[in-house]
């Protein structure tokens, strides 16, 4: 993938750039494995906004994306490598032996016309899909399921990848792409590979109302509010947030305050926890 650069004819196309869609070869999704996409907007069931600052955007139709890989010990064949909306990843249609076709997540360097397949027989090259058990220390994989049988789950998106380090009984240690060291049942079944289109991170947006294509609306400081929109609103002029941090409109602490259960299941199988991230002032950005 590379990145496409404009002209500053406008003030959106000064900071603007977008993918190139080298690795994508046909503009139209395959039929059978497309259905439509109820759009949500930020509400749950009840109707009621509980994501903020969503709503509007393209319509789109979803590509039922195959995460369990659990067509075993069947070649298939890459036909070809598609734009997916829903993702920032490409997506690559498989035909396989039988005559069934599917979407993986297209890994990097997979080449059309290349023969993949899924099973714990599966030789190592890129894009199938084994047991960790059967993945040998070192390689790079992605599209991991974290409870056996339930589908690739962590390590989808673009340019992600994990890296088996090591195994112990019935437990493989991966570390993923945050720093974070975990450890998984060797049942589980994960991809060989880095997840494609790699560039993805280093696109600029360029204007606001790219994001509103997304289905991302603006959002507001919480210091520019009124007193009873939000606990860092009110004052005269530019007014600190009259607080020791900054919190939520709901007023749980902002930026770096930790929401993770502290007796949850999985803690047990975390060797290493992710890497912190910058630690912000007083002053912090309001939420």
């Amino acid at each position: 993938m590379g990145i496409r650069y404009y002209r500053p004819y406008t003030p959106g196309s000064r900071q603007k750039t977008t993918s190139d869609f080298a690795e994508v070869t046909v503009d139209r999704p395959e039929k059978s494995l497309v259905k439509g996409r109820h759009r949500h907007k930020g509400r749950n069931n009840r109707g009621v906004i509980t994501s903020r600052r969503r709503g509007g955007g393209h319509k789109r139709r979803y590509r039922i994306v195959d995460f369990y890989r659990s067509k075993l010990n069947v070649p298939g064949k890459v036909a070809t490598v598609e734009y997916d909306p829903n993702r920032n990843a490409r997506i690559a249609l498989i035909h396989y032996l039988d005559g069934e076709k599917r979407y993986i997540l297209h890994p990097r360097n997979l080449e059309i016309g290349a023969t993949i397949q899924a099973g714990p027989e599966s030789p190592i090259e890129i894009g199938n899909a084994l047991p960790l058990a059967n993945i040998p220390l070192g390689t790079e994989v992605h599209n991991v399921e974290l409870v056996a049988g339930r589908g690739g789950q962590i390590v989808r998106a673009a340019g992600a990848l994990a890296q088996v380090v090591a195994k112990e009984g019935d437990l493989v240690t991966l570390k993923l792409p945050s720093g974070e060291m975990r450890m998984f049942r060797k049942e589980c079944y994960a991809t060989i590979g880095q997840v494609g289109n790699v560039e993805a991170s280093n696109l600029s947006v360029g204007k606001a109302g790219r994001n509103r294509w997304k289905g991302r609306r603006p959002k507001v400081r919480g210091s520019v509010m009124n007193p009873v929109d939000h606990p860092h609103g009110g004052g005269e002029g530019r007014a600190p947030i009259g607080r020791s941090g900054p919190v939520t409109p709901w007023g749980k602490p902002a930026l770096g305050y930790k929401t993770r259960k502290k007796k949850k299941q999985s803690n047990a199988l975390i060797v290493r926890r992710r890497r912190r991230s910058s630690k912000r002032g007083r002053g912090g950005r309001d939420s």
